[in-house]
């Protein structure tokens, strides 16, 4: 009986993870265009500005427009109906001597991710931010954060998740070859083998680093998922209890704010700082006191926070032109710290770089010791013959 159960086990098991491959590529197919449509028509899109950009996402009428208006001064209209904001309206936040976008989008519904009310727009448009504030009414269910997170997911976005440790590498001959280094306990060779045939690839390399599951294997081997990271705003904690709100605080991932008291809005603001991950660099040119007034802002989730990600910010042949760097702040052992370019900087470090000297002409008169002309006597300049 025992061993009965188990093969009917290990079978559902097989099963269900056929199903969910056929499930992710069917709705990846649905959400592609069609092939013969040219792709206009009106978007939510704005062009980026600042070092970060912030996504406000939830469902109509939970303060998305008055949070925009007290963060950034921007006007957006808030009305006591639903579906008051039809387009996207952005705001500059000036925090921490930088400038971060703030997108309003209008509100999404449930089934926003096969098009309702305009929900494909303004998830694509969450997509190309740096974090999403999914802005939360205290006073209703918990049920509202669920269907955001499922709409989001349904579009290839993964909210506070890391990417797996999966390698996946297509070939073309060899066949299929599944190596792990640990004890896998959801996937194994025999289902590995079962997706990538659902997928028609016959021929792949996958290695597991880590003790994933079949969903994270489907993920690896779509390639169009995003992880982002997301903050859970609750709005309107003045219409609820005490106890309420020491619950939602204490969830991972959320805060609690009241924009008609204006409660919160700075603990908010650290939040989305510490979310966002930006480090500012002030320059220091030789000989000169260091320019605390605009400085170069750097992240992880654009371009990295290195030395030589920070000459490449500056300009692109910077880097050839190093000799090496001195660095003071956190980062730095002492100070000053001469240092190369994988050295990864912190927040309001100092940077002085010192290029490179130009070589000289290697000496004057007889003791020079190349000459200008061409190397090839033909290719010289013939003299005049001498007057006689």
């Amino acid at each position: 009986m025992t061993l009965s159960c188990l093969i009917y086990f290990d079978y559902t098991e097989y099963h269900l993870g056929q199903l969910k491959a056929k499930i992710a590529k069917l709705r990846t197919q649905l959400l592609e265009p069609p092939k013969g449509s040219s792709g206009a028509g009106e978007g939510f899109e704005v062009t980026k500005f600042g070092h970060g950009r912030v996504a406000l996402i939830g469902f109509p009428s939970v303060g998305k427009s008055t949070l925009l208006t007290m963060l950034t001064g921007t006007h957006s209209e808030a009305a006591s109906y639903e579906f008051t904001t039809l387009t996207c309206i952005p705001g500059i936040i000036h925090y921490n001597d930088t400038k971060i976008q703030l997108l309003d989008l209008p509100g999404i519904i449930e089934g926003a991710s096969e098009g309702k009310g305009r929900g494909r727009q303004v998830i694509a448009v969450s997509k190309s931010s740096d974090i999403v504030l999914m802005v939360l009414d205290a006073s209703k269910s918990e049920g509202h954060r669920q269907i955001l997170t499922k709409e989001l997911e349904a579009v290839g976005l993964r909210l506070n998740k890391t990417p797996p440790q999966i390698y996946f590498k297509k070939k073309k001959t060899g066949g299929i070859s599944f190596n792990s280094t640990l004890a896998l306990t959801h996937v194994d060779e025999k289902l590995c083998y079962q997706i990538l045939h659902e997928y028609k690839i016959h021929n792949a390399e996958v290695l597991f680093r880590e003790d994933a599951t079949v969903d994270d294997l489907i993920d690896v081997i779509e390639g169009n998922r995003k992880y982002m990271k997301c903050i859970y705003v609750y709005n309107k904690i003045d219409v609820v209890g005490i106890d309420d709100v020491d619950r939602l605080s204490r969830q991972p991932n959320s805060i609690v704010i009241s924009c008609n008291l204006k409660l919160n809005l700075d603990r908010l603001l650290a939040k989305m700082w510490e979310a966002m991950g930006l480090v500012r660099i002030y320059t220091k040119p030789q000989g000169q006191q260091p320019d605390f007034a605009e400085p170069v802002v750097l992240s992880a989730g654009r371009g990295g926070c290195t030395v030589e990600d920070f000459c490449n910010h500056i300009h692109r042949t910077l880097v050839k032109e190093v000799k090496y760097v001195l660095v003071w702040g956190t980062s730095a052992r002492h100070y000053p710290q001469h240092c190369g370019l994988s050295q990864v900087l912190q927040d309001e470090d100092v940077v002085q770089i010192v290029k490179k000297k130009e070589k000289d002409d290697g000496g004057r008169g007889r003791f020079k010791s190349h000459s200008n002309a061409p190397a090839r006597i033909c290719d010289r300049e013939k003299k005049a013959p001498l007057k006689t």
